[in-house]
């Protein structure tokens, strides 16, 4: 592996935030077991993620009548270009999240729509849509309050599931998820739950790291 992209979702400074805190575990731990990996961020809420508004869909519908852009669409289209290249650049795939309201942080779902490109990232074929990102890995390090692992909230856990489901759609299925959770049901345990996270995040690291993605 040599190019790394962490993708962070959440406003917070790391000190206030679980899941940061153990995403920078992952970063550490797979730095050690490679030194020469290039480590790209991208945070969410710091770049410019543009959403699927009128001035995209309206672009879209140009470019494939071979219309000229006006200057507006032609601005979001092509900073949804640089995401996209960007993405296709890398070799491996961490994404940092919390739960919020039984999903994503909004940010995060623009991300992906920016990254869920039909041609790019998966084709439509005769047999139904196949996914072009086979031999990359993704990391899914997420923080909730409550237990969705298991028990009557498992039936909730939107989040990992979809997140899941959109890597597998465009071909990635080399797919790990570390979570810490019970935080706000527990937090008397809070500590306790972190530092487990974080040991189960160095353990993943160690593997992604050694494992090449690509032939």
């Amino acid at each position: 592996m040599n190019k790394l992209l962490y993708i962070t979702a959440n406003p917070r400074e790391v000190d206030r935030s679980f899941g940061l805190q153990v995403g920078e575990q992952f970063l550490e731990a797979v730095s050690k077991e490679n030194p020469d990996l290039q480590v790209e961020r991208v945070d969410v809420y710091e770049e410019h993620i543009p959403l699927i508004d009128a001035d995209v869909l309206n672009g879209w519908d140009k470019l494939r009548a071979g219309e000229a852009l006006n200057e507006t669409e032609a601005a979001a289209i092509n900073r949804m270009n640089e995401v996209l290249e960007q993405f296709l650049s890398a070799d491996g795939y961490v994404f940092v999240t919390p739960m919020w309201n039984l999903s994503y942080p909004p940010m995060l779902k623009a991300y992906i729509d920016n990254i869920a490109i039909a041609g790019k990232t998966f084709r439509y074929t005769a047999n139904g849509p196949e996914g072009l990102m086979s031999g990359k890995k993704v990391v899914h390090i997420q923080a909730r309050g409550g237990i969705y692992s298991e028990g009557p909230a498992a039936d909730f856990e939107f989040t990992d599931k979809y997140l899941r489901g959109i890597m597998a759609f465009i071909g990635i299925t080399d797919y790990e998820h570390v979570y810490v959770e019970g935080i706000a049901a527990f937090p008397d345990k809070a500590q306790e739950l972190v530092q487990g996270a974080k040991t189960r995040a160095a353990a993943v690291a160690a593997q992604f790291a050694k494992t090449p993605s690509r032939v």
